[in-house]
């Protein structure tokens, strides 16, 4: 088979203009059919635990403020925070810390280097996910060990 113009494209051993060869393509990648890699969502995810962190830094501000300010506000936010709105504010507030930092370890690591093969970047990712998660729940089990 003789090799085609430059203005044609070879397909599955056909010649195409590359016109048609474009509209054989898809366009972009679709929402029902792409699937993210673990690495993409780590890093949106990493950047929405920085901006929780902001949030919550705000409820450690006004705990600090009200237990400098007087009796009565600082058991208004203890209140708050010991009911279970509050609690469940405050492990998703730890996970978002211990999330943000694992994963910023994992940024420090690829800093000097190390880890970003497409496979063990995979792999930090998930352990990432992991690792924050049983660091939350370790962290409330002690916490609420010696609470009692």
């Amino acid at each position: 088979m003789s090799r085609p113009h430059a203005c044609y494209k070879m397909l599955d051993g056909y010649a195409m203009s590359k016109a048609a060869a474009a509209r054989t393509r898809p366009l972009s990648p679709h929402m029902q059919i792409y699937r993210w890699p673990v690495t993409m969502a780590m890093s949106i995810l990493h950047r929405a635990t920085g901006i929780a962190l902001y949030f919550g830094t705000i409820l450690v501000v006004w705990w600090l403020l009200a237990a400098a300010t007087s009796e009565s506000a600082f058991a208004f936010i203890n209140g708050f925070l010991g009911s279970w709105f509050g609690v469940l504010i405050l492990f998703g507030y730890t996970w978002v810390l211990l999330h943000h930092m694992v994963g910023g370890i994992r940024h420090f690591i690829w800093d000097t280097g190390h880890g970003l093969r497409k496979d063990i970047a995979s792999k930090a990712a998930w352990a990432n996910i992991a690792i924050s998660i049983s660091l939350t729940v370790l962290f409330w089990i002690v916490a609420l060990v010696l609470r009692a």
